[in-house]
Order: C-alpha cells, then sequence, then structure tokens
C-alpha cells in the first residue's frame, strides 16, 4: 500500500467534499430553503488590507461592518455566520466546501 502525506490526504479528502457539494447542488430540486427570503450579501468592499469593511445586499443596500453584523446576529441575512474570535464577532460565509462563494471572494464594489 502507498503512503500518502497528511497534506495530500487531506486535500483528496476536501476535494471530495467539494465534489459531493457541487453533486448535491446540481441534482437537488429547488426547494425554498429558510433563508429564501433573507437577503444575501453579494458583493464586499475591501480596505488597503484586504480586511471586509462593508457589503452590498442583492436587494442594493450597503451595510458597514457593524450593521451586517447585527443583521447577521438577528438571523436577516442568508448564508453568513457570526463567530467570535480574536475578542470580537466576525462575519463568514457559511462552510458549505465552496470557495467561489466565500465573502472574500466576493466581487468588490
Amino acid at each position: 500500500m502507498s503512503e500518502k502525506s497528511f497534506e495530500q490526504v487531506y486535500a483528496d479528502y476536501k476535494a471530495a467534499g467539494e465534489q459531493q457539494t457541487l453533486q448535491e447542488s446540481a441534482g437537488a430540486k429547488k426547494v425554498l430553503s429558510p433563508d429564501s427570503d433573507k437577503e444575501q450579501i453579494v458583493a464586499v468592499r475591501k480596505n488597503d488590507d484586504g480586511d471586509l469593511i462593508a457589503f452590498r445586499t442583492n436587494k442594493g443596500r450597503e451595510l458597514d461592518y457593524v450593521t451586517a453584523l447585527q443583521e447577521a446576529k438577528a438571523g436577516q441575512l442568508a448564508h453568513v455566520d457570526v463567530f467570535h474570535k480574536y475578542g470580537r464577532d466576525i462575519l463568514r460565509s457559511e462552510p458549505d466546501g465552496i470557495k467561489e462563494n466565500n465573502l472574500d471572494q466576493l466581487p468588490i464594489f
């Protein structure tokens, strides 16, 4: 049996998860989820350091970071999570294995 490095095993695992997610998305019937009526973040603004500082929703609203955090905590924004790290709350995309929809990968406005 050939031995793979820890990195290769993890990379294979992660790639398989991404492929599974894409297959599930392609094969799934369009079912309205609880998030279907919530606004979604579709674009971001970054500062000179590359930090996310503002967000644009699919309804055209532009939210500063603190407002987006508050709305996410209140359950008003779809497909984002708030977690506590570095002594503060941080906004991030729901982990789904698809890099293209991560907040950091969204278009800039």
